[in-house]
């Protein structure tokens, strides 16, 4: 294997683009630990917040997450392990394919992986993590060392192919047994990862002719299967957009509730008083209790109606509360207006 290495080093001493990615992944990583991630895990909001992929929010428009999802982490084991098989594989599929050739192949390799994840589960899972990029650079080195097998020691060969293919057939297996990993994305990032090298490997000069086929089928494949991935993604049951707008709004009512119980307790209070007439006590109520409910009940229904949003049970129960506090207030007003007043006018205690 040596003699493979220091081949390939003859290329490109040094491996900008690998550690380029590395460090971008842990820079990130860090970033949200800053912002309130957990290490070992962190909650899906904060996935979300930082761009990974979900249905919902993918497909409302921010279409840019199936590429900032490959740089976002889930906890420091996931973090490490993707780095380690990045820098395991990349060392050598960077020598091969040359630091362009193989930033486009991470590049598209993620993004197909985010892609099929999106396809299979874009409801139901927030997704994030370099691993169908990974999966892509496994890929690209296999392809590579298939075609240049005649030119690569048999040891050698038979090392880092068998080596490439082992891992890649059993991290794939495990994810078909181990529940949480992204399975989709392994298997949609090496797809993407070999047909993408084929079209990009870089062959000599008399060898170009013999796989211009072999790239028109590959660059064809690739774009055949990512129409096709698009056309079958399926329908969000809700747009990210309306579940911000109903947090927002809910949190706003919350609010505007503690507002309105302060303005009660100084009604209440202007009540033991004895120095508030009873007409002018049922006003400050219409005023300050009942009609504050009526705009907060306006504005809580005229928000998006939709069971599948994941604050829709919270809506309802803000609805229903508003309802009852508004009702209570009337009520409670019309009562003191009915209650007889002594000769100053001034409202009676029992």
């Amino acid at each position: 294997m040596l003699e493979l290495i220091n081949t390939l080093k003859q290329r490109i001493p040094t491996i900008w683009v690998t550690k380029t990615i590395i460090a971008s992944n842990l820079l990130v990583f860090l970033a949200m630990l800053a912002s309130g991630a957990g290490f070992w895990h962190s909650a899906s909001d904060i996935q979300l917040l930082w761009g990974a992929n979900f249905g919902p929010a993918t497909q409302d428009g921010q279409w840019w997450r199936l590429a900032t999802a490959m740089f976002l982490h889930f906890g420091a084991m996931h973090l490490l392990l993707n780095m380690w098989s990045l820098w395991d594989a990349g060392q050598f599929v960077e020598r091969m394919y040359g630091r362009l050739r193989f930033a486009s192949i991470y590049l598209v390799s993620g993004l197909g992986g985010n892609l099929l994840s999106l396809v299979m589960h874009g409801n139901s899972a927030i997704s994030g993590g370099a691993s169908g990029a990974v999966f892509g650079v496994y890929g690209a080195l296999l392809v590579y060392l298939f075609i240049e097998r005649s030119t690569i020691n048999i040891k050698e060969f038979r090392w880092l192919f068998w080596g490439a293919f082992a891992f890649s057939v059993i991290s794939i297996a495990m994810g078909f047994i181990v529940t949480g990993i992204d399975n989709a994305a392994h298997v949609g990032g090496f797809v993407a990862g070999c047909l993408t090298s084929i079209s990009l490997i870089n062959l000599p000069v008399g060898r170009q002719t013999y796989y211009v086929s072999h790239r028109l089928f590959s660059v064809s494949a690739l774009v055949i299967v990512a129409l096709i991935l698009i056309i079958y993604i399926p329908a969000p049951k809700y747009r990210w957009s309306d579940e911000l707008l109903l947090r927002k709004e809910i949190g706003e009512f919350s609010a505007q509730d503690q507002a309105i119980n302060r303005s009660w307790l100084e009604i209440v209070n202007d009540g033991k008083s004895g120095d508030v007439s009873v007409n002018a006590l049922a006003e400050d109520i219409d005023s300050s209790i009942v009609r504050q409910y009526e705009k907060s009940f306006e504005k809580l229904s005229a928000l998006p109606d939709n069971s599948a949003l994941p604050s829709s049970g919270e809506l309802k129960q803000a609805l229903q509360y508003v309802k009852q506090k508004k009702l209570a207030s009337q009520l409670l007003a019309n009562q003191i207006r009915s209650q007889s007043q002594d000769q100053t006018g001034q409202l009676k205690t029992q």
